[in-house]
């Protein structure tokens, strides 16, 4: 894997060092393996949702916390029974940390544990200040002199 410097960009680009922090999170994948396998869904154009696999963790065992622009999803299992000896063990049962990165404006609004599977409900609030609005447009009229 490359990494990538990008400090010429942070040079000469004013403003877009958010983007720049973007990519070079993007391209240092830190820390975020493939498990817990996950979907990332378009509900409608302000709605998402997060599903992770989370097969063997309950709900005292899930943590999710929404810091800023960052959504974090952790799994801490508790201490294994021992008395237990598996011939074959497919199902993983390790604790995880999957950081996401968020767009702005987009909040977690709930979450729940169904069938195995944690559900994270997102959504897009853009405040009334930045959403588009129509402008209306007025006739003048010239005052001749007299």
């Amino acid at each position: 894997m490359r990494n990538y410097d990008l400090t010429p960009l942070y040079r000469s680009a004013i403003g877009f060092d958010r983007l720049a922090q973007l990519a070079e999170h993007a391209a240092s994948n830190k820390g975020n393996s493939g498990y817990p396998p996950y979907n990332i869904e378009l509900l409608n154009e302000s709605r998402y949702r997060i599903t992770m696999a989370v097969a063997g963790f309950s709900m005292d065992e899930l943590d999710i916390t929404s810091e800023g622009e960052k959504l974090l999803v952790k799994g801490t299992k508790v201490a294994e029974d021992k008395s237990r000896k598996y011939l074959y063990q497919g199902i993983a049962e390790r604790g995880f940390e999957r950081t996401f990165q968020l767009a702005d404006y987009v909040t977690v609004i709930g979450a729940n544990l169904e069938n195995g599977l944690l559900n994270i409900d997102l959504q897009r609030e853009i405040p009334e200040a930045l959403k588009p609005r129509k402008i209306e447009i007025g006739t003048s009229r010239v005052l001749e002199s007299e």
